[in-house]
């Protein structure tokens, strides 16, 4: 622990020693903590140096030490003091950078890691790095770095970096994932599910991503993208799998759980079949006997849902995710059984008469003889 203020383990271990003995001398010390007596001295005077221990004037051979919460908390400022002076350094070479490199050739957009121990560090530095997001789509095949060899990502979340995590199926069967993912999700960290993921991805607070090159030999070999349209489609990348996926959230009981989204109402799926035989808005109200507002509001709901920004992307999405599939459910008003609009057309439209493409006709509910196209 105080390994962070410049002590090593035997240093560390002598002071809380004498901590605990409230003093001793270098020999008792030393067979306290089973060290070598000449080990123990040296870590002794290194104390002495940082103002951790000292020895009476009246007892030149017993070292007593100094109290913790003044002593330590000198070492502390002073180290934040380096570490601001260093930040400082940093941001003085990062402005050179870019004074001297105002267009940055295609190489330095992106570099090529190559061999197992290179990429870990890599994904290890990108972590550390991070200051406000990771984003990051996890596959069943680890190549670099497995669930359990991630030590930086507790000092990330301490650091309040969020972390955004999207699994495929086949990774919650790695050793130490269903653990490594409970601890995530217990720190708030959130976590979905999709089957499969198009590709093992990291992206550091979306100016820094890393993807694997592919099967290049026998050495993993990966990507590391600075900011470019490169890195603005593996963001888009990221932000599509995660809307499709399934929320993940811990139980009562640590098991997890696979928050499934709720289908539209079944009052939407009505809306959406008569939107795709083309009623307006003001049709659709007037057949569903609804306010206008009300249909307006619901469709906006439904692109919503479907993550589409236009209705022609409305009904290509409907389908992907089987809202058109299958009959919208019962009704959860107490009308159960009743026909919607949907069944009332294909039931007793022209389409069902004839099998072609459905005309102009009225049917048994008085509507419209001609129905107006969006």
């Amino acid at each position: 622990m105080l390994g962070a203020i410049g002590l090593d383990d035997t240093q560390e271990a002598a002071y809380h020693g004498l901590v605990r003995l409230g003093g001793a001398e270098a020999g008792d010390l030393a067979r306290r903590l089973a060290l070598g007596e000449a080990t123990v001295a040296a870590a002794l005077r290194r104390l002495e140096e940082e103002g951790l221990a000292a020895r009476p004037r009246t007892d030149a051979e017993r070292w007593i030490p100094a109290p913790p919460g003044v002593a330590l908390g000198a070492l502390l400022t002073r180290r934040r003091q380096v570490l601001d002076e260093v930040e400082q350094a940093a941001a003085l070479l990062a402005e050179t950078y870019r004074s001297q490199a105002p267009a940055a050739a295609v190489h330095d957009r992106v570099e090529v890691v190559t061999g197992a121990s290179a990429v870990s560090h890599r994904f290890l530095q990108l972590q550390m790095g991070a200051m406000e997001e990771l984003c990051v789509l996890v596959t069943g095949t680890p190549v670099a770095v497995t669930p359990m060899e991630n030590p930086v990502e507790d000092a990330a979340v301490a650091r309040g970096v969020a972390y955004r995590i999207v699994l495929e199926r086949d990774a919650l069967s790695l050793p130490g994932q269903l653990t490594e993912l409970a601890v995530g999700l217990g720190r708030r960290q959130e976590a979905r599910l999709v089957e499969k993921v198009p590709t093992k991805l990291v992206v550091a607070d979306r100016t820094l991503a890393m993807v694997p090159l592919g099967d290049h030999g026998s050495e993993p070999t990966a990507l590391v993208i600075h900011s470019s349209g490169l890195l603005d489609l593996l963001v888009f990348l990221f932000e599509r799998v995660w809307r499709n996926a399934l929320p993940l959230r811990l139980g009562k009981r640590g098991e997890l759980i696979e928050d499934r989204p709720a289908g539209p109402a079944p009052t939407d799926l009505e809306i959406l079949a008569l939107l795709l035989v083309g009623m307006t808005d003001a049709s659709i109200a007037k057949q569903l006997r609804i306010g206008l507002r009300t249909v307006k509001r619901r469709v906006k709901g439904l692109m919503d849902l479907a993550g589409s920004t236009t209705r022609l992307q409305l009904g290509w999405q409907a389908c992907e995710l089987g809202w058109l599939k299958a009959p919208p459910p019962a009704p959860e008003d107490g009308t159960a059984g009743r026909e919607t609009a949907l069944d009332r057309r294909s039931a007793t439209g022209p389409l069902a008469a004839r099998g072609g493409r459905a005309q102009d006709a009225p049917d048994q509910l008085d509507q419209p003889r001609k129905l107006n196209r969006t």
